[in-house]
């Protein structure tokens, strides 16, 4: 990386100016994917169950815990060795569907994010990207404003990973809202169900593509495996 190009990243990295941050990596999402923004309707299930099992039918991805045939998240923080363990999901014959952050990172995540950049250049098989992470230490939360910025330096920093990935279950309607103004592309872990309590109005469904189009984008429906399911 040139050293005018690292001097860039540094000061993004260091920038309190959430306004051009964002601005800039919506500039980099809307180079890579225009105004499309896909979304996954998701069913989780255990791997004890039985055959018995059910699940809605618009389901696009169904995640079994304990038998996977396609690796729903690989956790970069809790990787020994992250190239030689995405190397060894290949060889298996699995699919790799994101690459994701299990607790909150330091203050400054640019070392973490140019890590996941350099891992993509190595295997060039991550899909997605989802920079927030699965777990928060209650001691010390983040912010709204942390997690939008944190997005952004991911979108922008980790240029070669197709998708920057929000999770709707995990941080809510609002924030990846947001976050799709500011690089974010796709939205992971939608709910199935079609009907709800409060009507077809506030079911997942209607209320995921409501939000896509807030933000700007067009709602586009996939599987885990990133096909497109429906427009």
């Amino acid at each position: 990386m040139p050293a005018s190009e690292q001097d860039k990243l540094t000061s993004l990295a260091a920038s309190h100016d959430i306004i051009t941050l964002g601005m800039a990596a919506d500039d980099v999402r809307r180079g890579r994917h225009g105004v499309r923004t896909t979304f996954v309707r998701v069913a989780r299930i255990g791997a004890d169950v039985g055959a018995e099992a059910a699940w809605p039918s618009a389901t696009g991805e169904i995640r079994i815990a304990g038998a996977p045939q396609l690796v729903a998240e690989a956790p970069f923080d809790r990787l020994q060795n992250a190239r030689r363990s995405v190397e060894e999901v290949n060889i298996a014959g699995l699919a790799l569907a994101r690459l994701t952050i299990d607790q909150s990172p330091p203050v400054d995540a640019l070392g973490l994010l140019k890590d996941v950049a350099d891992l993509q250049r190595a295997v060039a098989v991550v899909r997605a990207f989802a920079p927030l992470p699965q777990r928060t230490n209650p001691a010390a939360p983040t912010t709204g404003y942390d997690d939008v910025r944190r997005v952004a330096l991911a979108r922008i920093i980790c240029d070669n990973v197709p998708s920057i990935q929000v999770d709707w279950t995990l941080y809510g309607p609002k924030l990846a809202q947001v976050a799709l103004t500011v690089g974010a592309d796709d939205v992971d872990g939608v709910s199935p169900m079609d009907e709800t309590a409060e009507g077809r109005r506030r079911a997942p469904l209607e209320e995921i593509r409501r939000n896509i189009r807030a933000a700007g984008q067009e709602p586009v429906e996939r599987n885990g495996r990133f096909d497109v399911a429906s427009a």
